[in-house]
């Protein structure tokens, strides 16, 4: 091996470990053990505070007279469209405090987008099909994920550090939001496991 090629195999050895990935692996659990799918996840810490970010956009499809996805997460300052791919008219609205707006949405047309400046969660329905419900969490900090079907979330940090990791769902107890503080090292995948209390189900609740 050549001097020139040893040298660069011996800075790629050196700095694999830095290359790996910083983060944290979360797994969400009702009080039972039973996985949360559609759980925000979302990591706070001094350091995150201190990051704008940048907000981005979403989009919550009408669509068989559901409101797609039934849960959305987005970072405080993002924009929010409400495509209706339905061949019906809807009415949606919000009455929560942390974002409060009345739209009509027409088939085929375009509809103005909504900005979510505000922290918290937003509940949405529509005026003319009482069953269309979808909940949005607001949160001031870019990382952020939501549970996949087995109720894990990845999150990747941009350094090392100590943060805060919380968990909300939409039935919750309370709306409670459980939380775990964690020191993730550098190259490091730490993970947490978080359980939250669920309202009981319903008879004949028709919600998702």
């Amino acid at each position: 091996m050549s001097g020139c090629i040893r040298v660069l195999f011996l800075l790629s050895v050196v700095s694999a470990p830095a290359m790996a990935a910083t983060g944290i692996a979360v797994q969400i659990q009702d009080a039972t053990g039973k996985v949360l799918p559609d759980t925000v996840v979302y990591v706070e810490s001094d350091a995150v505070a201190q990051q704008a970010g940048r907000p981005g956009t979403a989009s919550i499809e009408q669509k068989g007279l559901k409101f797609l996805p039934l849960v959305t997460v987005v970072q405080t300052g993002a924009t929010i469209n409400f495509p209706n791919n339905d061949k019906v008219r809807h009415h949606i609205y919000s009455f929560s405090p942390a974002h409060k707006f009345d739209q009509k949405l027409y088939s085929g047309q375009a509809a103005s987008p909504q900005v979510f400046d505000k922290a918290g969660t937003v509940v949405l329905g529509c005026n003319i099909h009482d069953n269309m419900i979808a909940y949005i969490k607001v949160v001031d900090t870019p990382h952020f994920a939501k549970t996949d079907g087995a109720g894990a979330a990845r999150i990747e940090l941009p350094a090392a550090g100590k943060y805060v990791v919380k968990a909300w769902h939409y039935n919750a107890v309370g709306g409670a939001t459980a939380e775990q503080t964690l020191t993730v090292k550098a190259g490091e995948l730490a993970t947490a496991v978080l359980k939250l209390s669920l309202k009981p189900a319903v008879v004949g609740d028709t919600a998702p």
